[in-house]
């Protein structure tokens, strides 16, 4: 099973951490968490099942980039950290 990780903000939505995902991609991963969290999706994805602007991905260590993010295959014995960027503040 792929661990996916989450930051502390997302774990009030996803209060086990990290989740077991299964799947041969970052999608279908994603997915099957989203079937044990639903109220997580709407965090990661938009209403186009597209990773939100401010979701930062790294498999494995890995900072994924780029727009085939959630095509990228996976390992089973992968680890997936998803983050949400955050912004503001004072400079």
């Amino acid at each position: 099973m792929v661990q996916v990780h989450f930051t502390a903000h997302l774990q009030r939505v996803a209060p086990e951490n990290p989740i077991d995902g299964a799947g041969s991609t970052i999608r279908e991963v994603l997915a099957s968490v989203f079937a044990k969290t639903p109220g997580l999706k709407t965090y990661i994805l938009d209403d186009q099942d597209r990773l939100r602007i401010h979701i930062a991905v790294f498999l494995d260590g890995e900072h994924l980039r780029g727009s085939d993010i959630l095509s990228q295959p996976v390992k089973p014995d992968s680890e997936l950290y998803i983050l949400q960027a955050l912004s503001g503040g004072d400079n």
